[in-house]
Protein backbone atom coordinates (compact mmCIF):
# COMPACT_ATOMS: atom_id res chain seq x y z
CA UNK A 1 0.00 0.00 0.00
CA UNK A 2 1.46 3.60 -0.64
CA UNK A 3 2.11 6.16 1.28
CA UNK A 4 -0.91 8.52 0.05
CA UNK A 5 -3.19 5.20 0.84
CA UNK A 6 -2.56 5.17 4.35
CA UNK A 7 -2.53 9.23 4.81
CA UNK A 8 -5.86 9.40 3.47
CA UNK A 9 -7.18 6.08 5.36
CA UNK A 10 -8.07 8.12 8.69
CA UNK A 11 -9.42 11.13 6.71
CA UNK A 12 -12.14 8.37 5.13
CA UNK A 13 -12.77 6.79 8.19
CA UNK A 14 -14.11 10.10 9.76
CA UNK A 15 -16.26 11.28 6.68
CA UNK A 16 -17.84 7.75 6.87
CA UNK A 17 -18.18 8.57 10.83
CA UNK A 18 -19.56 11.73 10.24
CA UNK A 19 -21.97 10.94 7.52
CA UNK A 20 -23.82 8.20 10.00
CA UNK A 21 -27.67 7.88 10.06
CA UNK A 22 -29.09 9.33 13.80
CA UNK A 23 -31.08 7.04 15.66
CA UNK A 24 -34.60 8.44 16.93
CA UNK A 25 -36.40 6.48 19.28
CA UNK A 26 -39.88 7.53 19.10
CA UNK A 27 -40.91 6.67 23.23
CA UNK A 28 -45.23 7.05 24.47
CA UNK A 29 -45.20 7.75 27.74
CA UNK A 30 -48.84 8.96 27.56
CA UNK A 31 -52.04 7.13 29.24
CA UNK A 32 -53.53 7.45 25.63
CA UNK A 33 -52.54 5.85 22.47
CA UNK A 34 -50.08 8.58 20.37
CA UNK A 35 -49.63 8.36 16.14
CA UNK A 36 -46.44 9.82 15.57
CA UNK A 37 -45.37 11.00 12.70
CA UNK A 38 -42.29 12.63 10.72
CA UNK A 39 -41.59 14.28 7.87
CA UNK A 40 -40.06 13.52 5.86
CA UNK A 41 -40.74 9.90 6.24
CA UNK A 42 -44.01 9.59 6.83
CA UNK A 43 -45.43 7.71 10.00
CA UNK A 44 -48.73 5.16 10.08
CA UNK A 45 -47.35 4.03 13.65
CA UNK A 46 -49.48 3.56 16.93
CA UNK A 47 -48.01 4.02 19.54
CA UNK A 48 -50.24 2.66 23.03
CA UNK A 49 -48.69 3.70 26.56
CA UNK A 50 -45.31 2.40 26.60
CA UNK A 51 -44.52 1.60 22.98
CA UNK A 52 -41.31 3.17 20.99
CA UNK A 53 -40.82 3.61 17.58
CA UNK A 54 -37.07 2.99 15.98
CA UNK A 55 -36.27 5.35 13.24
CA UNK A 56 -33.33 5.80 11.41
CA UNK A 57 -32.66 8.78 9.76
CA UNK A 58 -29.90 10.03 7.11
CA UNK A 59 -27.24 12.54 7.89
CA UNK A 60 -27.83 15.51 6.10
CA UNK A 61 -31.50 15.69 6.25
CA UNK A 62 -32.94 19.10 6.68
CA UNK A 63 -35.92 21.16 8.32
CA UNK A 64 -37.39 17.64 9.48
CA UNK A 65 -40.32 17.34 12.23
CA UNK A 66 -41.19 14.67 14.31
CA UNK A 67 -45.32 15.48 16.78
CA UNK A 68 -47.66 13.49 17.91
CA UNK A 69 -51.21 13.22 16.70
CA UNK A 70 -54.08 12.19 19.38
CA UNK A 71 -57.63 10.71 18.52
CA UNK A 72 -57.03 8.76 15.38
CA UNK A 73 -59.27 6.49 13.56
CA UNK A 74 -57.99 5.06 9.80
CA UNK A 75 -59.50 2.39 8.15
CA UNK A 76 -57.87 -1.07 6.17
CA UNK A 77 -56.03 1.40 3.74
CA UNK A 78 -54.76 3.86 5.70
CA UNK A 79 -57.48 6.90 5.48
CA UNK A 80 -58.84 8.37 8.57
CA UNK A 81 -58.65 11.40 10.90
CA UNK A 82 -57.33 12.56 14.03
CA UNK A 83 -58.18 15.29 16.73
CA UNK A 84 -54.90 16.99 16.53
CA UNK A 85 -51.68 16.93 14.38
CA UNK A 86 -53.55 15.27 11.75
CA UNK A 87 -52.12 15.24 7.95
CA UNK A 88 -54.75 15.37 5.36
CA UNK A 89 -56.49 12.05 6.05
CA UNK A 90 -53.42 10.36 5.61
CA UNK A 91 -52.17 7.09 7.97
CA UNK A 92 -48.60 7.61 6.62
CA UNK A 93 -48.01 11.72 6.45
CA UNK A 94 -46.88 13.52 3.25
CA UNK A 95 -47.06 16.58 4.89
CA UNK A 96 -46.89 18.45 7.91
CA UNK A 97 -49.73 18.06 10.80
CA UNK A 98 -52.58 20.35 11.45
CA UNK A 99 -52.42 22.94 14.00
CA UNK A 100 -52.71 22.41 17.40
CA UNK A 101 -49.45 20.26 17.53
CA UNK A 102 -46.06 20.08 19.34
CA UNK A 103 -42.96 19.98 17.13
CA UNK A 104 -39.61 18.26 17.21
CA UNK A 105 -37.79 20.18 14.60
CA UNK A 106 -34.45 18.89 13.36
CA UNK A 107 -31.73 19.28 10.57
CA UNK A 108 -28.82 16.75 10.89
CA UNK A 109 -24.98 17.32 9.78
CA UNK A 110 -26.34 20.78 9.35
CA UNK A 111 -23.28 23.48 9.14
CA UNK A 112 -19.62 21.94 10.49
CA UNK A 113 -21.38 18.76 10.91
CA UNK A 114 -24.05 20.06 13.66
CA UNK A 115 -26.83 18.63 14.31
CA UNK A 116 -29.38 21.11 15.00
CA UNK A 117 -32.97 20.37 16.97
CA UNK A 118 -35.61 22.51 18.85
CA UNK A 119 -39.29 21.95 19.84
CA UNK A 120 -42.14 24.41 18.74
CA UNK A 121 -45.63 25.34 19.84
CA UNK A 122 -45.53 28.31 17.39
CA UNK A 123 -48.33 25.76 15.65
CA UNK A 124 -50.25 25.45 19.33
CA UNK A 125 -49.67 22.41 21.45
CA UNK A 126 -51.14 19.31 21.80
CA UNK A 127 -48.96 16.64 23.57
CA UNK A 128 -46.27 17.26 25.96
CA UNK A 129 -42.84 16.44 24.57
CA UNK A 130 -39.06 15.91 26.00
CA UNK A 131 -36.55 16.05 22.75
CA UNK A 132 -33.27 14.69 24.02
CA UNK A 133 -29.72 13.33 22.98
CA UNK A 134 -28.70 9.98 23.67
CA UNK A 135 -25.23 9.95 22.64
CA UNK A 136 -21.94 11.76 21.80
CA UNK A 137 -21.94 13.19 25.31
CA UNK A 138 -24.10 15.59 24.33
CA UNK A 139 -27.06 16.41 27.03
CA UNK A 140 -29.15 19.94 25.40
CA UNK A 141 -32.76 18.54 26.15
CA UNK A 142 -35.56 20.39 25.09
CA UNK A 143 -38.82 19.97 27.10
CA UNK A 144 -42.45 21.48 26.85
CA UNK A 145 -44.83 19.77 29.64
CA UNK A 146 -48.90 21.91 29.02
CA UNK A 147 -48.36 25.40 29.83
CA UNK A 148 -44.74 25.02 30.39
CA UNK A 149 -42.57 25.26 27.43
CA UNK A 150 -39.46 27.53 28.31
CA UNK A 151 -37.29 25.43 26.11
CA UNK A 152 -39.51 25.88 23.42
CA UNK A 153 -39.79 28.15 20.12
CA UNK A 154 -43.15 30.46 21.21
CA UNK A 155 -42.87 32.45 17.74
CA UNK A 156 -41.37 32.92 14.90
CA UNK A 157 -39.10 35.48 15.73
CA UNK A 158 -37.92 33.57 19.25
CA UNK A 159 -34.42 32.57 17.65
CA UNK A 160 -32.60 31.29 21.17
CA UNK A 161 -34.39 27.88 21.25
CA UNK A 162 -31.98 25.93 18.49
CA UNK A 163 -29.25 24.06 20.50
CA UNK A 164 -26.65 21.69 18.57
CA UNK A 165 -25.31 18.36 19.54
CA UNK A 166 -22.09 16.88 16.95
CA UNK A 167 -23.30 15.10 13.75
CA UNK A 168 -24.19 11.77 14.53
CA UNK A 169 -25.53 12.25 17.97
CA UNK A 170 -28.93 9.91 18.79
CA UNK A 171 -32.08 11.33 19.81
CA UNK A 172 -34.98 10.54 21.56
CA UNK A 173 -38.59 12.16 21.26
CA UNK A 174 -40.84 10.91 24.11
CA UNK A 175 -44.45 12.10 24.48
CA UNK A 176 -45.98 12.94 27.91
CA UNK A 177 -42.26 12.69 29.43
Amino acid sequence: MSLTKISLLPILALCLISAQAARFDIVNQCPYTVWPAATPYGGGVQLNPGQVWNLDIPAGTSSARIWGRTGCDFDGSGRGNCQTGGCGGDLRCRLSGQPPLTLAEFTLNGGNNLDYYDISVIDGFNVPMQFAPTSNGCNNVRDCRYSSCPDAYQYPSDNTKTVACPGGTNYRVVFCP
